[in-house]
């Protein structure tokens, strides 16, 4: 008898496909999803907030040619991420992506390497976006009352009130996020319109040639071109987070075919915003030393001012951009904490046993919110003793997601042009089990009967997992301790992707791309460089890979086998394939 399938069967039969079972509450529709993608990049509050940055190396002219480069690059480079979520829409990513498409020898290290650096880089994102708010609020504050002394412990302060306000919507109140993110979407909309009607009706414009001719090299760069390649990271810094949807999969309805849609949709419209932010900022700029010299800290709340010449009006305007980037932190808190879970699901990292615990009421892996908080106020102390020494984790920010990128990318790119990747729908059956790889596998494969191939076989897009012999899971009543590997899976399109030659082109400009973003990411903003401005990202980076790399050969290749097939799943998959016989639709 065949019995049709709801749109919630459906999410959870492609979840385990990946080998996992559904856990979290998939409260994200297609809105909510596009309002939490838009919210996390932000972008024309950001080409407000960091336009000094691009500004300060490529003047007028290169901030403005540098946001189209890196808005068309960026987009091709989120387009590869939507097509790997398309194919594996799971809250693990990027260290599930590589595992599933590197060779079979680098499989475990590299997914391992990748895992620890996108859940460091998240973290590192929540304390960086919660002590910008925090500079922000100060440098409004020096806006109202010039003689007020700006002191760094007070940012830390203020940045630990931040996040104690993304743990509270993110575990008191979960259900309101798809909420909270469709009312931050028009926030994000409506604040770009006011703000920019109030530039453009209330300053005076500069010259067309001065917004699209002038350059400037403020960092005394050798030769202009240096320069504007060092000032254009301010324009990458714009678009970092496109993963930020990709790890709220588990949690969204029809996840292979909305988080490409969303990751796609909130790039496009935010770019958009971003283009007209930008230009309308260069055309009302005013004085330009007095903007870049300002006591708070911040051009756009000096410009803010400059041009409405009221205290109250710039502070309104100002902390509009302050609530939008309260929603991003709390879009990054809950990313970030689904990336550590999803790691910790896979015995990833220390305690994992007590990170991938769900709240059973309300389905929020809570201790890892507690903890991915709990150690971003540990960074934000850091800000206190060194900004120097802060900078060094903003670093992780662009540096070590952009390497996370890269990896799974370039994969891609290769089992692309091999012609590996089968089309959509393709189901499979009769594969042998990749799990027999190792000579424990192959033996316990070899003595076990075969048994007979049953419809689960053919809807579920990988092989059945085999029992690893290297650990086990803690024991549940009634049943013997056992922790299933994933098995090798084909690797099937998913249900978006860029068709042909021109998707592998995309693909292969988006690899280049990025490897010129994390060559010039190390770069420091000025010279000549000492230890007060010297760009430390390459040294965090890559302490991140060397440290959790050493520590993968010393204890933690004993514990981590890459991504696991969750032990009900297993079961159903082979134990009782009858179970989900009538969940399975009927083939052609």
């Amino acid at each position: 008898m065949h019995v049709e399938r709801g749109p919630e069967a459906s999410d959870d039969l492609a979840l385990a496909r990946l080998g996992k079972k559904q856990v979290l509450k998939r409260r994200f529709n297609f809105m909510a999803i596009v309002g939490f993608a838009m919210a996390e990049l932000i972008t024309w509050e950001t080409v407000l907030t960091l336009f000094s940055q691009s500004f300060d190396n490529g003047g007028p002219a290169g901030a403005f040619y540098g946001y189209i480069i890196a808005c068309l690059s960026t987009l091709s480079t989120y387009t590869v991420i939507a097509e790997l979520a398309s194919m594996a829409p799971i809250a693990g990513g990027q260290y599930y992506w590589v595992y599933m498409l590197a060779p079979m020898r680098w499989k475990k290290v590299c997914s391992y390497l990748i895992g620890w650096l996108t859940s460091l880089a998240w973290i590192a994102t929540i304390a960086t976006e919660t002590i910008f708010l925090g500079t922000m609020i100060e440098g409004l504050i020096t806006l109202n009352n010039p003689d007020f002394a700006q002191q760094r412990w007070q940012n830390t302060l203020l940045a630990w009130a931040s996040v104690a306000c993304t743990f509270f919507i993110n575990v008191v109140v979960p259900n309101i996020l798809p909420r909270f993110e469709i009312f931050m979407l028009v926030l994000h909309l409506a604040g770009f319109i006011a703000i920019t009607a109030v530039l453009l009706a209330m300053s005076p414009k500069k010259s067309a040639d001065f917004v699209f001719h002038t350059a400037l090299n403020e960092g005394n760069w050798p030769t202009q071109g240096i320069s504007y390649c060092v000032g254009f990271i301010g324009n990458i810094a714009t678009f970092v987070g496109a993963d930020a949807s990709v790890h709220m999969a588990e949690e969204v309805a029809n996840a292979a075919v909305v988080i490409p849609q969303a990751i796609i949709a909130g790039m496009s419209i935010n770019s958009a915003l971003g283009f007209s932010m930008m230009l309308t900022v260069l055309f009302c700029l005013g004085d330009v030393e007095s903007v870049l010299n300002t006591a708070t800290g911040f051009p756009f709340i000096q410009i803010f001012y400059d041009v409405t010449h009221s205290y109250a009006g710039a502070s309104v305007m100002t902390a509009l951009i302050m609530v939008l980037t309260m929603a991003c932190s709390t879009g990054i808190t809950a990313t970030a904490s689904r990336m550590t879970w999803s790691f910790a699901r896979d015995q990833g990292l220390p305690f994992s046993h007590y990170l991938k615990s769900v709240n059973h009421r309300t389905k929020v892996p809570i201790v890892s919110v507690t903890v991915v908080c709990g150690l971003a106020c540990a960074l934000t102390l850091i800000y206190i003793g060194s900004t120097t020494a802060f900078n060094d984790v903003i670093s992780l920010t662009v540096t070590g997601f952009y390497s996370t990128y890269f990896l799974p990318s370039a994969f891609l790119l290769y089992h692309r042009i091999k012609g590996n990747v089968l089309p959509h729908g393709t189901m499979m059956d009769g594969l042998p089990d990749a799990a027999a790889s190792t000579t424990a596998n192959a033996t316990e494969k070899a003595a076990t009967p075969a048994r007979p191939k049953s419809p689960v076989d053919k809807e579920f897009s990988s092989p059945g997992p085999s029992q690893s012999p290297e650990r086990d899971m803690p024991e549940k009543k009634g049943t013997q301790p056992t922790e299933y590997d994933i098995a090798q899976a084909p690797l099937i399109w998913g249900p978006w992707k860029v068709p042909g030659i021109l998707g592998t082109i995309n693909n292969a400009y988006a690899c280049v791309y990025m490897l010129f973003v994390i060559f010039w990411s190390v770069w420091p903003p000025e010279t000549p460089v000492d230890y007060t401005t010297m760009n430390y990202s390459i040294v965090v980076t890559a302490g991140v890979l060397i440290l959790s790399g050493i520590w993968y050969f010393v204890r933690a290749r004993k514990e981590y086998s890459g991504p696991l097939i969750d032990e009900e799943v297993a079961e159903i998959m082979h134990l009782a394939p009858a179970a989900i016989a009538a969940t399975v639709p009927k083939t052609e």
